[in-house]
């Protein structure tokens, strides 16, 4: 399986985590996905004209994530789901858990991120530090 989306840069990541300093012992902060199920010879997403952090959640209970525009859309292409970085994680939750809060991101100063366009192999996931 492969999905697109857009590493952080170290300096960014590196920013994130003064920005928002991490809820739980599994920091992430390493990708946001575009699209996901994609096959192996698809394109990487053009480089974006821009990449901001806009919003913030936290569930309580071992969540953490950043609402992320790309060129002025928060909404990803599938028109459905929205593009976030998972911040953090509690143990025994999934990156992937961080699509049932997004959408309740409370609005923050915007933090501009640089990003790299990418073709990721595996599931939609991080390596924790």
């Amino acid at each position: 399986m492969y999905y697109t989306g857009y590493l952080l840069t170290q300096a960014s990541r590196k920013q994130i985590l003064e920005a928002f300093p991490p809820s739980y012992k599994n920091v992430v902060a390493h990708h946001i996905t575009e699209r996901h199920n994609v096959p192996s010879d698809t394109l990487v997403p053009e480089i974006p004209n821009s990449a901001q952090v806009v919003g913030y959640v936290n569930s309580g209970d071992g969540i953490e994530a950043l609402l992320v525009s790309i060129n002025g859309e928060t909404v990803r292409p599938d028109g459905k789901s929205f593009y976030h970085i998972t911040l953090s994680l509690s143990d025994g939750r999934k990156h992937l858990e961080s699509n049932n809060y997004i959408q309740n991101a409370t609005s923050v100063d915007p933090v501009n991120i640089m990003v790299i366009p990418k073709l990721f192999a595996g599931s939609p996931k991080a390596t924790i530090d």
